[in-house]
């Protein structure tokens, strides 16, 4: 009985989602100017790059910004520009995991669903540097094949009665007028 049954299942291996997780993250970042600033006029992050890789059950995420500085000093009558280029290491924990999962070849896929964002520039409290709040959001997920189980629904194959070609003098003896004119007006 058992045979019978199994002649019923079916396995499909395909690729699949077999792990997902969300990581958001705010850091400080300190920048230094090469002069102390009177204020702050502008701050935004510019050439986020990225790599992500499977370490276990986690995806590490690991990426650079540049941090641009507008800021005022000599009592606001001078501006300038300062950038620092700030590494960064995230880690990405796996909420969902399929452990049915076949290892031998996982390919991660990482999205960014907050690029590194500047929250808010303040002087220091010595007035020599200017703190930046930061602020970023992945999702990654690893990708892999499983197994799916199907049921095959097992049917009766009946031919099909044959049609045979219609002639043209047979399309011909159509009457095609009883379509037009059939209207009650």
């Amino acid at each position: 009985m058992s045979v019978e049954r199994d002649s019923y299942l079916r396995e499909i291996i395909s690729k699949a989602v077999c792990g997902k997780g969300k990581k958001f993250t705010q850091a400080t970042n300190t920048i230094t100017p090469s002069h102390n600033p009177s204020s702050i006029l502008g701050c935004w992050i510019i050439n986020h790059q990225y790599d992500a890789k499977k370490q276990g059950d986690v995806v590490e995420v690991e990426g650079t910004y540049d941090i641009n500085v507008w800021y005022s000093y000599s009592g606001n009558t001078k501006t300038e520009v300062v950038t620092e280029t700030v590494s960064y290491k995230d880690i990405v924990p796996l909420s969902s995991k399929d452990e049915n999962c076949i290892v031998d070849d996982l390919e991660v896929i990482v999205r960014v669903l907050q690029q590194p964002n500047c929250l808010e520039a303040t002087i220091s409290p010595n007035g020599g540097k200017v703190i930046v709040q930061v602020e970023r959001e992945f999702l990654a997920e690893v990708i892999g094949e499983t197994k799916v189980g199907i049921k095959v629904f097992p049917y009766a194959y009946e031919a099909e009665e044959e049609v045979e070609d219609i002639s043209d003098a047979e399309l011909d003896e159509i009457d095609t007028e009883f379509l037009e004119g059939n209207s009650d007006e």
